[in-house]
């Protein structure tokens, strides 16, 4: 009776294989491209986050130094680098920011930082803090 049952056993044919291939084939064609813009998404993330560490450092250096200067650029870009900010980054890729000081206010604007070939550009803290990287036109510009 038991070698009866073996042979009532069977595997997966061929084709039922093939099956399973083309379908896991399937699943990866779509999964690839999503992926891939994940990673690109997750990255450009990571550089706007080490953009709020350059304003958040840059506040800092402010507060500690008083710089009186009507504009002041903070730059670690490698070879023009003032690193004034290096003390309170640790792991940046190159950044600049400019700090600008009127009537005993500090304002942080033109807010650049590249890492791993990403670049993320703000002309102002508050669209930093959006996130928006659209350019204001200049004046006399259509902006289209």
């Amino acid at each position: 009776m038991f070698k009866k049952m073996l042979k009532n056993e069977r595997g997966l044919t061929l084709i039922e294989l093939l099956a399973v291939v083309v379908i896991l084939g399937i699943i990866a064609a779509i999964a690839v491209p999503s992926i891939g813009g994940i990673i690109n998404k997750s990255k450009e993330d990571a550089v706007h986050a080490e953009a709020l560490q350059v304003l958040d450092a840059a506040k800092l250096y402010v507060s500690t130094n008083n710089p009186t200067a009507t504009t002041t650029t903070l730059t670690n870009d490698g070879a023009n680098s003032n690193k004034e900010l290096d003390e309170y980054l640790d792991g940046v890729g190159t950044y600049s920011i400019t700090v600008n000081y009127a009537d005993g206010k500090y304002s942080y604007a033109d807010i650049e930082v590249t890492k791993d070939s990403k670049t993320v550009e703000y002309e102002t803290e508050a669209k930093l803090r959006s996130k928006d990287t659209s350019k204001t036109p200049a004046s006399g510009d259509s902006g289209s």
